[in-house]
């Protein structure tokens, strides 16, 4: 049982169970039997498998009506949480009344069971969880006890602990009753899509799935407090910070400061002036309270003052800029403009459906010299994912400037371990939304609908360090490795200890549908880790089929996996970097498929370049087989790590056979990133209409070919999409010799090859004099025009090197693909070539101009890889093979993994 009284604890596990997809609730009133009742208690219960009480919060919420008030805005009118009671119409009178939506009485189903099914003396709560639930010792005797006085008696308090232990176990025997067993609710979670979620719960999905699911079905804390910081003081800032506001906003001394004219105003001594006065109306007789009930969070609210005193400072300077447009009177009420505000959108999805997504932010105020509204939002520990909280901040932004119209800033405040300001531009939020909240919000639809013992579970964190600080690590490690889901243990390997054991499947990243699976390479002896540690390798046991030429690696026993200990890793690594000099700070670490990425932070002083030099000095600390990649990155470098368990992503866990509506855009999948989502190219994009692909033997370039071909194939029917394919080793594409894809048969030689990209050429040509009659500009718009549109025309050109010993073939080939490459976008033509030998006679000037878009595979030298990817960039000489490889579209690189089609039947 978890008893909270104080006002600040309370509003800061409702905000955590506004997460929660159900709540058992009940009530406790004083008074009851004069006219003034008084609302005692709430009692709150989010895991139905609780029999003891030991997981019921209690919220002690006698003469607070503010607090009560929270909990009915943020809990008993969010439509996306079920709110089950006994007797409802009693609990209402405290709880909303008619504003309550989503409310379920157990009583009323009761009443609607017969007696002779029911089986029970009469429908009182107590009387059905003795007699159905098989509960012994209920007690009863309290429920008319004294509920205004306080402290309240032990008797008491387990009374209400229990009450809503016994309302979900009796909720549960009466929708058996009225359902057929087939369909009967158990304490796992039962998939239904979700009616919205919040924004927390996005920002939550994309620090842990796994979180997200548990916090989801069960309820449960979601936030990672670091190690060793003081629990209880979560919504203290927040609640500092408004109330800052609201003194200011209603007491005239703080208006008084700024009578003189703007020119006249030190912000510095206006800071002051606004510190003295609010730490003495506010917070010193805060932190009295707090030393008086709990002195164990004094000093966490004394650090907490600092960070305060720096919210403050930041505002004085706002202040004293937007004194130059307002008068002293307005000045305070035009900036800061409204708090907690509720914010709601319906956002579109990649699968056709939508999704709703509703949230509150903290404060919006308006900056007059830039003329750009702001939301700001105050955290008490800075985030451990920053991705994560810039997708809050941007839905934030976004969906009030959907409600508004005009573009919005944020800002982030966080005050523990220091002070940190973290400001985004709206150019930012708009481009995060677009890129990454409706595929996560598709991601998260699937993992919802996910049954313990099913395949494909939520994936793990991609930040292993989170695991030693999540806030329901137990629960995960408990729920994701039970045994009647074998295929789900291993992947809890972020949070298992480090062993030297072989285990089964581990699952490693999203998808828009579910998990990337992976498959990893065969069984090898046990090796090194990147620092020296013994770490088993981790191995698939494959989902589909093997074809013969990629036979299935052995199976082994569903032991826990072994994975890197990125935290060791990493201080291994900080420890490694000292004893050359250089100073830097651990900022965390992503496991991808086939490395470990640290994020380090250089210490002030230390050059960035310093660190870019000590690539061969690492590999030979730490025994890599490849040396590893060092590069800048938005606010750390990262070094990544080869790991000796690396994984593969597997192709049909991530597609499956949908075709999509012809005037979508045509994309092809290039690789898996970093956060576990796929990336893919739209062919339409002049950044990525036509490609140039290198790699060496080894490289994974065949299988990165077939995958990208294949993600066209599914997606697109014969009529929509035609497949041009050039194979001079008659290896790469045999499985797609008799597809209904296929402009003409494969190409194999060096003539057919010619006569191909001239006919492409001619095709070309046709197709703009039709566009010209038609009044087209390009082939998406003719198509819009006519009854029969014209299918677009995917080249994929293998081996090219192979037909460039010949002068003759080469001048005809590079004259086809520079008139191509120059034109045939908007006429849906599109060009994939590729190499295994991009040296300088075969992949030209010339042919690199007209390809924009690059991936480069593991090269065979550094100035192989300049030559794919332009410039000084000799980073792909150190990929790591077998479908590790750098993207490039436009000014964007990334480093990705590429799928793996183990098996290819496109014949029906």
């Amino acid at each position: 049982m978890t008893y909270l009284s104080h006002p600040a604890d309370i509003r800061s596990l409702i905000t955590q169970l506004t997460t929660y997809s159900i709540l058992w609730l009940d009530t406790e009133v004083a008074d009851w039997q004069t006219p003034n009742p008084r609302i005692s208690l709430i009692q709150v219960l989010s895991d139905p498998t609780d029999r003891t009480g030991d997981l019921t919060y209690l919220l002690d919420v006698l003469d607070q009506p503010d607090v009560v008030q929270f909990f009915v805005e943020q809990i008993m009118v969010n439509g996306a949480i079920e709110k089950v009671f006994h007797n409802a119409a009693y609990d209402l009178k405290y709880l909303g009344g008619n504003q309550a939506q989503n409310v379920t009485c157990t009583l009323k189903i009761a009443r609607r069971i017969s007696k002779k099914k029911l089986g029970t003396t009469n429908r009182k709560l107590k009387t059905l969880a003795s007699e159905l639930c098989q509960f012994t010792a209920v007690d009863a005797s309290e429920q008319q006890s004294d509920w205004g006085k306080r402290p309240l008696s032990p008797k008491q308090l387990l009374y209400a602990r229990m009450d809503t232990v016994y309302l979900a176990h009796v909720h549960h025997y009466l929708l058996k009753l009225k359902q057929p067993p087939a369909s009967m609710p158990t304490p796992s979670p039962t998939p239904s899509p979700a009616r919205s979620f919040s924004v927390t719960q996005v920002r939550v999905a994309f620090e842990c799935p796994r979180l997200f699911y548990l916090a989801h079905h069960f309820g449960g804390m979601t936030l990672f407090f670091p190690n060793g910081k003081t629990l209880g003081i979560g919504s203290a800032f927040h609640d500092l910070s408004h109330q800052f506001i609201k003194v200011a906003l209603n007491d005239f001394r703080f208006s008084q400061l700024f009578q003189r004219p703007a020119e006249q105003l030190d912000s510095a001594d206006i800071a002051t002036q606004l510190q003295t006065l609010f730490y003495d109306s506010v917070f010193f007789p805060h932190l009295q309270q707090t030393a008086q009930t709990d002195p164990s969070k004094a000093p966490a609210l004394l650090q907490l003052w600092e960070g305060l005193k720096s919210l403050i400072q930041r505002w004085a300077l706002l202040l004293v800029g937007n004194r130059r447009y307002c008068s002293p009177d307005q000045l305070l009420s035009k900036t800061f403009l409204a708090q907690e505000l509720n914010v709601q959108h319906q956002f579109p999805l990649p699968n056709g459906t939508s999704q709703w997504v509703k949230g509150r932010f903290d404060s919006l105020i308006y900056d007059f010299e830039h003329h750009r509204l702001c939301v700001v939002e105050y955290k008490t520990y800075q985030s451990p994912d920053q991705s994560a909280q810039l997708a809050q901040v941007a839905l934030y932004s976004y969906m009030l400037r959907e409600r508004i119209g005009v573009p919005i800033n944020s800002a982030v405040y966080a005050v523990l371990p220091d002070w940190q300001e973290s400001l985004f531009s709206w150019d930012d939020l708009e481009k995060t939304v677009h890129q990454l909240i409706p595929h996560k919000l598709q991601q998260m639809q699937s993992w919802v609908n996910w049954q313990q013992g099913e395949p494909n579970p939520p994936p793990q964190t991609a930040q292993l360090h989170l695991c030693e600080i999540c806030p329901q690590r137990t629960r995960c490690q408990t729920f994701f490795n039970s045994a009647s889901n074998p295929a789900s243990q291993d992947a809890d390997s972020a949070i298992s200890p480090l062993s030297e054991r072989d285990s089964s499947p581990q699952s490693i990243a999203p998808t828009p549908s579910s998990e990337i699976p992976v498959q990893p390479t065969p069984p090898s002896p046990i090796a090194a880790s990147p620092l020296g540690k013994p770490i088993a390798p981790v191995h698939q046991q494959p989902i589909s089929p093997q074809s013969p030429a990629n036979p299935a690696p052995k199976t082994l026993s569903p032991n826990p996996v072994a994975v890197p200990d990125a935290q060791s890793i990493g201080s291994n690594l900080i420890d490694i970097l000292d004893s050359f000099g250089i100073g830097a700070t651990y900022q965390g670490s992503i496991l991808a498929p086939a490395f470990i990425r640290v994020k380090l932070k250089p210490n002030l002083g230390v050059k960035v370049n310093s660190l870019l030099k000590l690539s061969d000095d690492l590999r030979v600390q730490l025994g890599l087989t490849y040396p590893p990649l060092i590069a800048p990155q938005a606010g750390y470098v990262s070094v990544d790590l080869p790991r000796t368990d690396r994984q593969t992503a597997l192709f049909d866990q991530y597609l499956s056979p949908q075709l999509t509506a012809p005037a979508e855009p045509v994309r092809i999948a290039i690789g898996i990133n970093l956060e576990g989502q796929l990336v893919e190219a739209d062919l339409s994009d002049p950044n990525t209409c036509h490609f140039l692909v290198g790699g060496t033997t080894g490289s994974g370039k065949s299988e990165f070919l077939r995958s990208l071909l294949l993600s066209l194939l599914v997606r697109h029917s014969p009529e929509q999409l035609q497949i041009v394919l050039v194979d001079p080793k008659r290896v790469t594409f045999p499985e797609f010799e008799q597809i209904p894809w296929l402009h003409r048969p494969i190409v194999k030689d060096s003539e057919g090859a010619i006569e191909l990209m001239d006919a492409l050429v001619a095709e070309m040509d046709s197709r703009y004099q039709q566009f010209e009659q038609t009044g087209c500009a390009d082939l998406s718009g003719y198509n819009q025009r006519q009854g029969k549109p014209l299918p677009r025309i995917v080249c994929i050109f293998d081996e090219y090197a192979d037909f460039m010993a010949e002068k003759e073939t080469r001048n005809a080939l590079e004259s086809s693909i520079k008139r191509l490459g120059a034109m045939a976008r908007a006429a849906g033509i599109h060009l994939i070539i590729a190499t295994q030998r991009p040296e300088a006679r075969v992949v030209t000037p010339l042919i690199r101009s007209n390809l924009p878009g690059r991936v480069a595979l593991r090269t065979a030298s550094e100035a192989d890889s300049a030559i794919i990817l332009g410039g000084k960039q000799t980073e792909a000489a150190y990929l790591l093979g077998k479908g590790d490889l750098l993207y490039y579209a436009g000014a964007t690189r990334s480093r990705l993994q590429s799928l793996f089609a183990p098996e290819i039947n496109l014949l029906q």
